[in-house]
């Protein structure tokens, strides 16, 4: 499943991922905000375009205050207010945070793996460049200092958050891999183009989204597959729930095409991640006992 493709620039309720907060919605709440508010962290990101992780049922609307701004005293919006304003782009009339101030306010809150998977999905938009994730994650903004730690992890090759979270299960367990691998035959025809190959092995593991499973892409997979193996790789599809419930086994299968001896251990750096993640109930749990039920008192800067 690859983000962005067909994405408008004026997302729409048909859409195939609905959109969790409605934009009718947010034109209500950004009444309630004087000129220098706008929508930050994951509020901002939907607007942007930016692909999200499950969020929770009661996830709040985010909003960046000035620091004199009066604070909406509602339920479902968490504000913060700051010293320096936020800088503000307006998009289809709501004013949102600009990218690397909506992702260092994002990484105040969600887990290391959700913000390293929408800081890879707003490079390959092109929606941001690395240095200015950088200059922001020296910034005295809360969060900041999350998306520094993010910025040593993260790939702009990926092409979905499920890409990106099978890359990080790899780096964590100490397998080294490449993005987007070009498979080639002798006389250099690409034979396939692979979510990550395991350096130094004949191995491609991929993320088998549900459109894998349609009869049509079935056929294309099961031709693509006899090449792959025709020029002596192996290819290993994962899905969502490998990638969670039963990552082990994706470490067992890179162990052995390693030659390695298989140390299951290993994947305890995974699961404490996935611990604060919000792909998982558990640290979706988390995370909406991290988000404070009314604004915090204290001026950020």
């Amino acid at each position: 499943m690859t983000y962005g493709v067909h994405r408008s620039a004026a997302p729409t309720p048909e859409a195939d991922d609905p959109l969790f907060w409605d934009e009718h919605d947010l034109a209500g709440w950004q009444l309630l905000m004087t000129d220098d508010g706008c929508f930050t962290g994951l509020t901002a990101l939907e607007v942007i375009g930016i692909p999200l992780p499950p969020l929770p049922d009661r996830c709040p609307v985010f909003m960046a205050l000035a620091k004199d701004d009066p604070r909406p005293m509602r339920e479902g919006v968490h504000t913060s207010r700051h010293i320096r304003p936020v800088a503000y782009v307006v998009m289809r009339g709501l004013r949102v945070a600009t990218v690397p101030e909506a992702l260092a306010a994002a990484g105040r809150w969600v887990g290391l793996v959700d913000l390293v998977a929408m800081v890879d999905a707003a490079l390959y938009l092109e929606l941001v460049t690395f240095d200015e994730l950088e200059e922001m994650s020296t910034s005295r903004r809360p969060g900041g200092r999350r998306l520094r730690a993010a910025l040593v992890l993260v790939d702009a090759r990926a092409e979905s958050l499920w890409e990106s979270l099978l890359r990080l299960l790899h780096v964590v367990c100490d397998i080294e891999v490449e993005p987007q691998w070009c498979l080639v035959d002798e006389t250099g025809v690409l034979v396939a183009k692979a979510d990550l190959w395991l350096v130094g092995t004949a191995a491609l593991h991929e993320y088998d989204g549900d459109e894998h499973e349609k009869a049509p892409r079935r056929v294309v997979d099961r031709r693509r597959d006899r090449r792959v193996d025709e020029q002596g790789f192996v290819r290993r599809g994962y899905t969502a729930g490998d990638v969670i419930h039963r990552a082990v086994s994706i470490l067992e299968d890179a162990d052995r095409s390693l030659g390695r001896p298989h140390d299951p251990t290993r994947i305890r750096a995974w699961h404490d991640l996935l611990k604060d993640s919000l792909f998982t109930p558990a640290g979706r749990a988390a995370f909406l006992q991290r988000v404070p039920a009314s604004p915090p008192r204290r001026r950020t800067a």
